[in-house]
């Protein structure tokens, strides 16, 4: 007897449906919102998916079904990518709505690792939807899946544990029935939020089950605000008040939280100046008068002055991680710190007195506690606004084109900054360019400045460049990028394109991984397999500098793509950029060896260097190492 296949549409039993793993997934995703402070923001704003074996007869059909304007559909060049595009939209959205992410079995699934991480360690929320082995496991080996000798129940989907900071496969179709909410409160909850990982079986995800109607009910998931203990404010404020030489560094939490208004008026009444990490920058508008600019390794001649002499430094939503603390040695050894964060595990950081709340409410208690406090005298106030004059003007040195047929990576920084302004987002994420936009980018506003530097993970600056033009689509938004970094991952440029969207890219061309090359010869070693040239009669790679033609490639990806050798050149090329409509690529070619100088003040950034060497420099170098190494000793 024939049997013929009826598209179920719901069940015999009161009160359910029957859909399959994969569609009750996508529905209950549509109905997923996010509130703080009164408005709600769509959690999941749409699916990114490269389908193939193991999702596309799952998510694949699911999604295909579905209404685009109920789960908007997108379709990446990389899996990789298209994780870095979740994670930027989600930073540019201050964590309030994310994406969820779908691959296949194996090399797909496993290609989101590296994006998985990255959302993890700078705390952004981003959904995965890895496809996994058959959980009946019949087919096996299936393909593409990973065999173990003694775990059978082990496959390459095992990886993302480390990575998520919420793991769950889905072996039966009931079980997303606890996941999910668990999955959700991961995603909103800001102390906790990363990658959230749901591995899904290829077979699972199309098996029906009757799922409750009140699993697709709309569901709202508060963002909270901690408030910070009050003994604990009391406590932060009596160090400040008799703080003689009080400094703030300025994390990415202040822009999370929506605290920036807050930090500004805080900073200007009680005269205390601010500090910028990568993440926070921008959070404070470069030209107020309490911001010093950046801080740290990569920091300023002001930020990181200030912080070497502070008694009191109140650091508010950073991680304090090695650069912005430059490896332990950028505060005041006597320093006494307070951590404002909403995680605890941030807050107690440095022996931190551990403010743990949300930034923006925690900074107003502070305010309310030291309401009769006139702030820092007028001399430490002198002081800070001098400092920051020189600051400005030594900016302003390396903005200047000493030669315009030979240009420099800060003068062209400076140009980018000037023609497109600095309301406009600039990305980036690796190479030397993030220390030098670090110090030199002068943004606007807290959504101008979007440097990935908690993973520094090449590749991420044009998914990135999706992901915030997605957010926000009026907002000019610049991608500066290295050759190196292009190299590694350029095809999202098709991405934007087929989705017409308008964005600028700049790519600089300095031959090869440069920051990395400046690094190696700081520590002695001379240069060795990081300049992109063609292999000598000696076997090493140094040869001549081998000739890409960045400007074809992009054009032949669909965008508008020029070259660029001299200042005239670029910036007529960016001012046509910024009017003209789709993925503009500016490819401008820079001199390696005029570079941005370093401004630590004291502070360093900890890279061991060989203790064994034949090298004479190497040897030297070691020396130096070993003395700087003492600075971290208050730390141990």
């Amino acid at each position: 007897m024939t049997q013929t296949y009826t598209k179920p549409t719901a069940s015999v039993l009161d009160g359910t449906v029957r859909l399959t793993v994969a569609q009750a997934l996508v529905k209950f995703l549509s109905v997923q919102y996010s509130e703080r402070d009164g408005v709600e923001h769509r959690l999941i704003a749409g699916t990114w998916g490269i389908f193939g074996h193991g999702n596309v007869a799952g998510l694949g059909q699911a999604l295909a079904e579905t209404d685009p304007a109920v789960m908007p559909f997108y379709r990446p060049q990389n899996e990789q990518g298209q994780v870095h595009t979740a994670a930027a939209y989600a930073r540019h959205t201050n964590r309030l709505s994310t994406f969820a992410c779908t691959a296949s079995v194996g090399p797909g699934s496993s290609n989101m690792v590296t994006g998985a991480a990255l959302a993890t360690i700078n705390r952004l929320p981003v959904l995965l939807l890895p496809s996994d082995f058959f959980a009946n496991r019949l087919p096996d080996p299936v393909l593409q899946g990973l065999e173990h000798p003694s775990e059978h129940d082990l496959s390459v989907n095992d990886i993302f544990r480390p990575v998520s900071r919420f793991y769950s496969r889905i072996s039966r179709p009931e079980q997303l029935l606890s996941a999910l909410p668990e999955a959700m409160r991961v995603l909103t909850d800001p102390a906790e939020t990363g990658a959230v990982t749901l591995s899904l079986p290829e077979d699972v995800q199309a098996e029906a089950y009757d799922w409750p109607e009140t699993m697709f009910a709309k569901r709202v998931w508060r963002v909270r605000r901690p408030v910070v203990e009050p003994e604990l404010i009391d406590q932060a404020a009596d160090l400040l008040k008799n703080a003689e030489r009080p400094f703030i560094v300025m994390g990415g939490g202040v822009k999370y939280s929506e605290a920036s208004e807050a930090l500004a008026g805080f900073a200007e009444q009680h005269g205390v100046p601010v500090g910028e990490s990568q993440a926070g920058k921008g959070g404070v508008p470069w030209d107020h008068p309490m911001n010093v600019g950046a801080v740290g390794a990569t920091g300023g001649s002001a930020a990181n002055q200030l912080a070497a002499e502070a008694d009191v430094v109140l650091a508010i939503g950073t991680r304090l991680a090695d650069f912005t603390t430059a490896s332990k040695t950028a505060f005041h050894p006597n320093a006494t710190l307070i951590g404002l964060n909403v995680s605890p595990l941030d807050a107690h950081k440095l022996f931190s007195l551990p403010l743990i709340g949300d930034a923006k409410r925690g900074l107003e208690a502070l305010s309310d506690a030291l309401a009769d406090h006139p702030g820092t005298d007028a001399a430490y106030r002198q002081r800070v606004a001098e400092l920051k004059r020189e600051w400005d003007g030594t900016v302003d040195a390396i903005f200047t084109v000493e030669d315009p047929e030979d240009l420099a990576q800060g003068a062209v920084i400076g140009m980018v900054n000037e023609v497109m302004s600095g309301d406009a987002t600039m990305i980036c994420a690796a190479g030397s360019m993030p220390g030098d936009l670090h110090k030199l980018w002068r943004p606007t506003d807290p959504r101008a400045y979007h440097v990935e530097y908690g993973y520094s993970c090449m590749g991420y600056e044009i998914p990135a460049g999706l992901g915030v033009k997605l957010a926000e689509p009026e907002r000019e938004v610049v991608v500066m990028i290295g050759d190196g970094s292009y190299l590694m991952m350029n095809s999202e440029i098709v991405t934007a394109v087929a989705e017409g969207l308008d964005l600028t890219v700049v790519l600089v061309d300095n031959h090869g991984y440069q920051s990395i090359h400046g690094l190696q010869r700081s520590t002695g070693t001379p240069h060795f397999g990081l300049e992109l040239r063609y292999r000598d009669p000696q076997g090493r790679l140094d040869g001549p500098y081998i000739p890409v033609d960045y400007r074809a490639h992009a054009a032949a990806m669909g965008a508008h793509a020029v070259f660029t050798r001299t200042e005239a050149d670029f910036r007529q090329a960016l001012t046509e950029a910024k009017t003209r409509k789709g993925v503009n690529v500016v490819v401008v070619e820079t001199n390696p060896e005029r570079r941005v100088g370093g401004y630590a003040f004291g502070g360093w950034w900890d890279v061991p260097v060989a203790e064994v060497s034949e090298t004479d420099t190497v040897q030297e170098k070691r020396q130096q190492y070993e003395q700087d190494k003492q600075k971290q000793l208050r730390f141990k």
